[in-house]
Order: C-alpha cells, then sequence, then structure tokens
C-alpha cells in the first residue's frame, strides 16, 4: 500500500484508504502529513523539558495547533504548504533543544534527532516509514486507543485554534497537547490500561477546550440570538465565506463595509448569523447551499469569490477554482493564499465577477439556540415537560458526509413525534435543517444550537437541565442521536464519554480505528449503540 489512513468515517470500505484518500488526499500528502505529525512528536517531546526551564513561548504553542490542524480532513491538501510546517517544527525543536543544551540537559529519544529531508519528494519517501502503523504498539487494542487520542488530539487543537485568535488560550489546554504528542512518541511505554486512562484524559481536555472556545466566541461575538436566515439571494456582488472561523467572517465583513459586497454564509457558518456582533453587518445576508459533501455542485451556482476559513475544502473544480481562496491552516495546491488580516485579493476578484443578477426569495432557517438562548426559556420548557406537552428531547446531529445512509438522520427528524422536541448542531443538520417542524406553546420543536464547536453549549443544556429536573444526564428524557466524520466528532465523542454519558447512538459507521475489544468496551460500559434504522430506534428510545 502506498499510505494508510483511516482517521474519517468515509474511509475506503470502512477500512482504511491505501491509495488515495476518500477525501482527495494524495498519498504524496499523507505522506507529509505523517512525517509532520512525527515532527510534532519530537517539538512535543523537547517542549515538555523546555516548559520548566521557562524556554517554551506561547509562538510555539500556537504554531503546533495550526500545523496539526492542517492535518485534519478535509484542510489541507498542498504538500509545499505541508513541507514548510514540517521544517518549521523542526527549527523550533532545534531552538529548544539549543537552549536546554546550555542548562546541560539533553534528551536521547530518536524522535528528537529527526532532520527532514529538503524537498517534498524526499519528505514523501521519508513518510514511507512515519505511517501511523510504525508510529503505535503492535498490540491492536492498545493501537486502537492511541489512534483515538491521535484523532481526538487534533479535534481539540481545531478547537484551540479558533479561540486563540480571538485572544483566548489556556495554558493548561497547550500543555496538554504537548503531553498528548510526546506520549504517543513514546507509544511502545504504557499497557491497556494506562492507555484508557490517557484515552478519557483526552476527552477531559477536549471538554476544556470547548469551553473555552465557548467562552472566546460568546464574549467576543455576544450570545446567538433566534434569528431567520434567508436561503435566496440579493442582485449584486457576492462573497460565501465556509468553514467554521467567526473572526475570519467579522473581518471580512468590516473589510467589505461600503463596497456593494453582500456575504452569505456556507456550511458550519450558518449559525454566526445569531451571534449580536455579526448580524449587526447589514451587508451580512443569507446562507448559500447546505453541507461540506456538496459544494463541487453548488459552487458552480455561487457568482463571488469564496473564502475556506477552516477544514472541509474539497477539490475545487475548474468551474470555480480561480474564486477560491484559503486562509489559516487551510490549503489546496493552486488556489491563493491569503492572511486573514487582509481579504483585499477576494474583494478584488468578488468585484470582478458578475454576482447575482436578480433578487431571488427563498424560505428562511431559524439559527442562535445556544445555550443562553434555550435556558432563558427553562422555566417554560421545564413546566411543558412536566405538563406533559414535551415528552422528549433528541440532539440530533453531528457531522454530515456522502456515505450513503445518512438520510437516516433526515427520515429519524421527519417520524419524530409532535410532543417531541429536536436539538441540532454542526452540520449534520442539513439534513433537515430547514423542515418546519413547528412549536410547542411558542417553543420550536427545531432548535439549532450551532456549529460542532458549539458542542459545549449542548452539554450545558443537558446539565441545566438535569438541575432543574433533579435527576442525572443519563435519566433525562434526553437521547443523543450523533453522525460523524471526521476528527472534531472524535474529540466530542470522548468528552461525552468522560462526562458518562450512555445510551449514545452513533452512525452512520463505527470508527475503523477501533479495534473489536475496544469497540466492545465502549458498548458494554457505556452502552453506545450503532443506529438501525429510524423506526427501530424510535421505538426503542420511547417504548
Amino acid at each position: 500500500m502506498s499510505m494508510f489512513c483511516y482517521q474519517c468515517e468515509q474511509t475506503a470500505q470502512g477500512k482504511g484508504c491505501t491509495v488515495r484518500g476518500v477525501c482527495g488526499k494524495s498519498s504524496d500528502v499523507a505522506a507529509i502529513q505523517d512525517t509532520l505529525v512525527y515532527a510534532l512528536k519530537g517539538l512535543a517531546v523537547v517542549a515538555q523539558a523546555a516548559e520548566p526551564k521557562g524556554l517554551v513561548s506561547s509562538d510555539i504553542y500556537r504554531f503546533a495547533q495550526e500545523a496539526l490542524f492542517a492535518t485534519l480532513t478535509n484542510v489541507n491538501f498542498d504538500p509545499e504548504a505541508l513541507a514548510g510546517y514540517v521544517h518549521e517544527a523542526v527549527a523550533y525543536r532545534k531552538a529548544l533543544q539549543a537552549g536546554l543544551e546550555k542548562l546541560g540537559v539533553s534528551l536521547p529519544e530518536k524522535v528528537v534527532t529527526f532532520e527532514p529531508a529538503d524537498t517534498v519528494e524526499e519528505l514523501v519517501a521519508q513518510g514511507a516509514d512515519l505511517g501511523i502503523n510504525q508510529q503505535a504498539s503492535s498490540d491492536p487494542d492498545i493501537k486502537a486507543l492511541q489512534h483515538t487520542i491521535l484523532f481526538g488530539l487534533k479535534g481539540i487543537v481545531a478547537y484551540a485554534s479558533h479561540a486563540a485568535p480571538l485572544g483566548f488560550v489556556d495554558p493548561a489546554v497547550d500543555a496538554y497537547e504537548m503531553e498528548a504528542l510526546a506520549d504517543l512518541a513514546r507509544w511502545d511505554q504504557g499497557d491497556l490500561n494506562d492507555w484508557l486512562g490517557k484515552t478519557m484524559r483526552c476527552g477531559e481536555m477536549n471538554l476544556k477546550t470547548m469551553e473555552l472556545l465557548d467562552k472566546a466566541n460568546t464574549e467576543t461575538f455576544g450570545h446567538p440570538v433566534p434569528t431567520p436566515v434567508p436561503l435566496g439571494h440579493k442582485a449584486g456582488k457576492a462573497i460565501l465565506v465556509t468553514g467554521h472561523d467567526l473572526l475570519d467572517l467579522e473581518e471580512l465583513l468590516k473589510q467589505t463595509e461600503g463596497k456593494g459586497i453582500t456575504i452569505y454564509t456556507h456550511g458550519e457558518m450558518l449559525p454566526a448569523h445569531g451571534y449580536p456582533r455579526l448580524k449587526a453587518h447589514p451587508h451580512l445576508y443569507g446562507n448559500f447551499g447546505t453541507a461540506w459533501q456538496n459544494q463541487k455542485k453548488e459552487l458552480p451556482d455561487f457568482p463571488g469569490a469564496v473564502l475556506f476559513t477552516t477544514n472541509c475544502i474539497q477539490e475545487p473544480q475548474p468551474t470555480y477554482f480561480d474564486n477560491v481562496f484559503t486562509t489559516a491552516a487551510v490549503g489546496w495546491p493552486g488556489t491563493t493564499h491569503v492572511e486573514r488580516k487582509d481579504f483585499s485579493e477576494v474583494i478584488e476578484r468578488a468585484l470582478a465577477l458578475p454576482g447575482f443578477a436578480e433578487d431571488a426569495q427563498g424560505k428562511e432557517v431559524l439559527v442562535g439556540f445556544g445555550r443562553d438562548a434555550i435556558l432563558s426559556n427553562a422555566a417554560k420548557i421545564v413546566e411543558l415537560v412536566k405538563a406533559g406537552k414535551i415528552k422528549h428531547f433528541f440532539l440530533v446531529g453531528g457531522c454530515d458526509g456522502a456515505k450513503p445512509g445518512r438520510d437516516y438522520y433526515t427520515r429519524f427528524v421527519e417520524q419524530v413525534p409532535e410532543d417531541c422536541v429536536v436539538l441540532t448542531l454542526a452540520c449534520g443538520k442539513y439534513r433537515f435543517y430547514d423542515k418546519d417542524l413547528g412549536t410547542i406553546d411558542g417553543i420550536p420543536r427545531l432548535l439549532d444550537v450551532g456549529q460542532c464547536n458549539d458542542a459545549y453549549s449542548a452539554v450545558q443544556v443537558a446539565v441545566a437541565l438535569s438541575e432543574a429536573f433533579g435527576v442525572g444526564v443519563n435519566d433525562l428524557p434526553l437521547s443523543l442521536i450523533l453522525s460523524w466524520y471526521e476528527q472534531k466528532a472524535v474529540a466530542i465523542l470522548l468528552s461525552l464519554l468522560y462526562l458518562g454519558l450512555k445510551d449514545i447512538r452513533l452512525g452512520p459507521s463505527f470508527p475503523a480505528f477501533l479495534s473489536p475489544t475496544v469497540g466492545k468496551y465502549l458498548v458494554d460500559n457505556f452502552a453506545i449503540k450503532p443506529i438501525s434504522t429510524p423506526e427501530e430506534d424510535l421505538t426503542a428510545i420511547l417504548g
């Protein structure tokens, strides 16, 4: 095999991509990403020794977060950009080693002696020996836990990478990221129980990271408020913003003020319309398109520039290739990469393109039901539950994808009884986001909590309701019906397990990186279940 990658749900045949990634990742890109992860492990081992000596600066943590973020599914497909991350990681490592040597400290581990090749081709060759299976235990169960931690850690750095530019960092999160990478560098140490404990710690630290990001977003942009978002468009020049980063959207809104350009959201940016500071910009208008996997058929119809801020990029098609711009960790060979503080090239391209010829009316969808908005109605919700008007809550959400079987989530929501409420978040909601489920005494039956980045908000809603009813979260009339695709979903799942949540239904399939023994452990101890059919699952839940 020329590569091996199974970090996402759509991995080939449910086992692993060995020639080319289903995501579009080439074997060369996969090899350089493996090399980058290895280089970051070496940096982490040295950083752990250097941090007590006061040698580790904050820019090292910020770099490590962005570099590891670049290895997530659908983030960076550019070999040159990834090679740059490899060399920068080693440069940071060597600088720390030089400082330690002056203090008489040296580290014997092989991972801290890695010398990257100069060219992309040579880095690809190096990566052949640095794949995740070579850098993990030969015990299949320990290896499964190590890979679970690696993928969960990738989710953590994604969340931390959104919080840091807003000025919100946590030394404990920074330290953990280095701790986890160093643990993975020492993959031949520890038994199954040790690695199980490290896996739960990953869930604990992801919860802390999501709390940090929630604080960053709400203190910067305000708590989301219920907001109708049009799905049509206005005549005139246009820019489409996709990904997850709210700061990038705000910067673009500022830089396009008075230029006659309408800004539209796409994918996970839809919830941005609910934030008071963002919605204050009148040229932030509506949402175009749906989830990430549909961009190849939707973006050819968008007559403006497209900015990719975070993960979820697919190979841009010739009809819109020149309109695509990437920023931060995102990259695709041949597209224009811009710095978030200067979107002038994006704006120039939008002004050169025709834009929409005329207005088009579309239906509206409601966003903005973060924890603040929901919990402001907590007393009424509790009253409706006690009166029997609300029988059950379903959290139906997570990542969307192209794999057959994901229509399960559409059919599930369509069959949820009228005395039940559906909470949703992340791009999985595009399976049913525009359905009118009506209300229960003024409470909408479909509540959009936000992005996958807002999972902490959903957790806080569950905790608050459990306190209001005086029961544990697992005793609430609440069921989690989750879809997953990439590594942020892995991190969220680990946090839910850390919190002790049980009876989660997960689909469309179980992660390929879980060994049978580890999978059985999750089923036996947390009652995680694979989705079956909407009819069977609803009957089992509601009795």
